[in-house]
């Protein structure tokens, strides 16, 4: 890996403070404020905010702020700071926005040339991890144009060329932060590693290799408690692996029913809910095993309807609920596998890509076609709480996920953001 570091010192702030005396309890108080990686505190999709909308419609719309460029990234935030990117139409720009949550003004761009753009699957872009913030620094990853850490207000301070990126997929992943690490997943057609970088310095701590032939790297890993120790876990082209995420050990790895493994992994029950990406069963995992743990920690299977799975699944109460990318939600026992109910969102057509959001109980399922947003509720009946349309064109592109931020909900299209109100 070429290394190509450059670095500031940090502000000396109240908050780090408080960080160093209380961990990483800080950020869990602060869950609901700061919406400050890729779904969320846990990485997950949940959500406990109140206030956020169940209906909406074009009149909803608070705000919403044209970006520069395209890209598929969704906001994160730091106080009434959001985090976003986007990127030319040829990829050899990449930019990084810092918006105002209150107005939709645009407070910082940074540009950040790419001189040998990756190659992209046509429903990628090359924007597409989202942003990590720990309220001192936000971190973004671009593939072969590098991970930039800036502080707050746009001054850089480290960045890190992270090599480069063969295969016609592109990237996906998004970084996390854990204690003083800045954790990447570099998958891509070919030899693949998992990073760990000093958050202060941009400078490497561990890499570990993960595959050798894998198809893509989409995604981003979570942080999970197993009961006995810290679990990074991560889904994959043949499967789902656990790591240390203090030293990059790999500690357990449960081969997968199919490809691609982009969905990331939910994490509830003391059980880690799996699904590949092509068709193939569903699974559920228990952590805190060690090697090959397919035959003696998987707890059940359970098959999957026709087509493709992108979104990631989602446990809501009693229930796992995946939707598959023609909007069919199926529900499953949680504890079981047992298929409980299942609900077709579109009749006809319909196209389905973003990761759901779960807040109180409710799930968001957000269609790509001009973002039309299903609000459900899982059960033995699925029950659709509301259909919503921001009134935008059906040829308004929407991957992102959506993100509850003060009491808004807000989405992102391949140009546009949107802060949504009651």
């Amino acid at each position: 890996m070429k290394m190509n570091i450059y670095f500031r010192p940090l502000p000396s702030l109240l908050l780090a403070g408080l960080m160093i005396l209380l961990g990483s309890s800080v950020l869990n108080l602060r869950a609901e404020d700061n919406w400050a990686r890729f779904r969320g505190p846990n990485g997950t999709g949940h959500s406990n905010a109140k206030n956020i909308p169940t209906k909406w419609d074009s009149g909803s719309i608070v705000w919403k702020t044209k970006l520069k460029g395209v890209g598929q990234s969704s906001p994160v935030n730091w106080g009434d700071k959001l985090f976003l990117t986007s990127s030319s139409d040829d990829g050899r720009e990449r930019y990084v926005y810092c918006v105002n949550a209150k107005d939709g003004k645009i407070l910082w761009q940074k540009t950040i040339p790419c001189e040998n753009p990756e190659k992209n699957h046509k429903m990628n872009s090359w924007a597409t991890p989202s942003c990590v913030t720990d309220g001192e620094r936000v971190i973004a990853f671009f593939g072969p144009a590098g991970l930039h850490c800036f502080d707050l207000d746009g001054k850089e301070m480290w960045s890190q060329d992270m090599g480069d990126f063969p295969g016609n997929w592109g990237v996906a992943a998004s970084p996390v932060i854990f204690e003083n690490l800045v954790i990447q997943n570099t998958d891509c057609t070919g030899p693949s590693d998992l990073v760990a970088l000093d958050k202060n310095t941009g400078k490497q701590v561990w890499k570990v290799k993960r595959e050798d032939k894998p198809r893509g790297g989409w995604s981003t890993p979570i942080l999970i408690d197993s009961g006995k120790r810290a679990e990074l876990v991560l889904n994959g082209e043949f499967g789902v692996r656990a790591y240390d995420p203090k030293t990059g050990k790999e500690l357990w790895f449960c081969k997968s029913f199919n490809g691609r493994g982009a969905p990331v992994p939910d994490f509830a029950n003391g059980l880690v809910y799996t699904v590949n990406g092509k068709p193939g069963d569903t699974y559920a995992v228990e952590p805190g095993g060690s090697g090959d743990v397919t035959d003696s920690k998987m707890k059940w299977h359970a098959k999957r309807p026709r087509g493709r799975d992108l979104p990631s699944p989602s446990v809501v109460g009693d229930y796992l609920v995946v939707v598959n990318m023609l909007g069919e939600v199926t529900c499953y026992d949680a504890k079981t596998g047992e298929t409980v109910s299942s609900q077709k969102l579109i009749e006809k057509g319909g196209h389905f890509a973003a990761a759901p959001l779960e807040v109180n109980g409710l799930l968001y399922i957000q269609s790509e076609d001009g973002g039309e947003t299903f609000v459900i509720k899982p059960g033995k009946k699925i029950e659709i709480v509301s259909t919503n349309s921001l009134g935008t064109d059906k040829k308004e592109i929407f991957r992102a996920t959506l993100a509850p931020i003060g009491g808004r909900l807000y989405a992102r299209s391949h140009t546009t953001l949107y802060s949504i109100g009651n």
